[in-house]
């Protein structure tokens, strides 16, 4: 359904003669050539038999491979994964400190109400086509555009020969080269091939909408970009444990741990075949397919794929199912204390200062399928008025 290209030193440069690899790399035994869907949109049918391949000029940086080499990936993967945790946790926040002080902006009584209505008449403006649409889309879909921009973004950026260079070292996730750590975030959203880039969104906006209804759309934000590091991460692992030095680059890492916390935490729903709608199969059984299907290419070397990558985002999609959803998310309550001590109140509103202190006393469990966040806003003073506000949302 969507995979993780793999892309070696020499495969950038697989139209090369021998000699140009030579040039580039020596006589170093672990080059491997092999074909994918990299170089397949450059060489369509017409294009002339003598024409030179863009890639072909390109020097992909390479080097030894030594377990030395993984403490600054494990420390970058570490700090993305905590920031990301930290930065959905105040987006929490702040939406719902935001949507507390519209409620405190509210007219007090009937006839300001009705004056309110009659100057809006006047005074709206229709909102455009954009926006319209915008409001139109469900929280899933919110989420997903701006990857989707980002990953066609990119797309587009390695259609620029004058940007190929830049996108081989910085987009392309790269153990040996010079720039380690930010390909490891940035290659989770680079796709050369576009057949590869429609595979991987396609399957991610089919599972988007039942990881957000359990999730919430803070919460996925911060697993799809920890899984995307994670995932780099264990491909690195793998290279340097065999000595195998590579490019990877795709979003199938952190799309294949969406697609085993939703297989995990609804496993009797019934999954299809895009081409084959007529056989179904149940979540807990496909996923258990897919991982196999990694773990045979992690033991036997299939190289067509990033299989360590895919079988790094598969495990921490269950992780967080079993374990991260509550012990690390659920947990957030004392940082949210922390950070509303350092916040400013929110004041100039047309009633008076406006003080607003949130307390987040924790995540329960609605079932075992839905997660019910309950949060309790506090001392929310206006007009010397304290009024207490319990907000429940599924």
């Amino acid at each position: 359904m969507f995979c993780r290209n793999v892309l070696s030193a020499a495969e950038l440069m697989n139209s090369c003669k021998p000699m140009r690899l030579k040039q580039l790399y020596g006589s170093t035994g672990n080059v491997r050539l092999f074909r994918n869907s990299f170089h397949k949109s450059q060489r369509g049918g017409r294009r002339p038999a003598l024409e030179p391949d863009p890639l072909e000029s390109l020097h992909v940086e390479s080097g030894t491979l030594s377990p030395k080499k993984l403490m600054k990936p494990l420390l970058f993967t570490i700090g993305i994964s905590t920031g990301s945790l930290t930065a959905c946790v105040i987006w929490e926040y702040e939406s719902l400190r935001a949507h507390a002080t519209s409620l405190l902006k509210k007219p007090s009584n009937w006839l300001s109400a009705q004056q309110k209505k009659v100057f809006a008449q006047f005074q709206r403006k229709e909102p455009g086509p954009l926006k319209k649409w915008w409001s139109s889309l469900r929280d899933s879909e919110k989420v997903f555009y701006p990857i989707l921009a980002a990953n066609v973004l990119v797309f587009g950026a390695w259609r620029v020969r004058a940007l190929q260079p830049f996108m081989v070292k910085y987009f392309c996730s790269n153990p040996t080269g010079s720039a380690v750590c930010l390909p490891m975030v940035l290659s989770t959203f680079s796709h050369y091939s576009a057949l590869h880039l429609a595979a991987n969104m396609y399957v991610l906006y089919s599972f988007m909408p039942a990881a957000i209804a359990s999730l919430g759309k803070e919460q996925f934000t911060a697993m799809y970009l920890s899984a995307g590091v994670i995932s780099s991460f264990a491909s690195f692992l793998y290279k340097v444990m065999l000595s195998q030095p590579g490019l990877s680059l795709g979003a199938s890492g952190a799309i294949m741990s969406v697609l085993s916390y939703v297989c995990v935490q609804y496993p009797d729903t019934r999954l299809s075949i895009i081409f084959l709608p007529m056989y179904t199969f149940a979540a807990g059984t496909a996923i258990k397919v897919i991982m196999s299907m990694d773990l045979a290419g992690v033991v036997l070397g299939w190289k067509f794929f990033d299989h360590a990558a895919h079988l790094g985002g598969a495990l921490f999609g269950i992780a967080w199912c079993y374990w991260g959803n509550t012990h690390i998310w659920g947990n957030r309550d004392k940082f949210l204390q922390y950070y509303h001590n350092l916040r400013k109140p929110d004041t100039g509103t047309e009633l008076g200062k406006v003080a607003l202190h949130f307390f987040t006393f924790g995540c329960l469990y609605k079932d075992s399928k839905a997660l019910s966040s309950s949060f309790k806003y506090c001392s929310v003073s206006r007009s010397n008025v304290v009024i207490n506000i319990d907000l429940k949302f599924v």
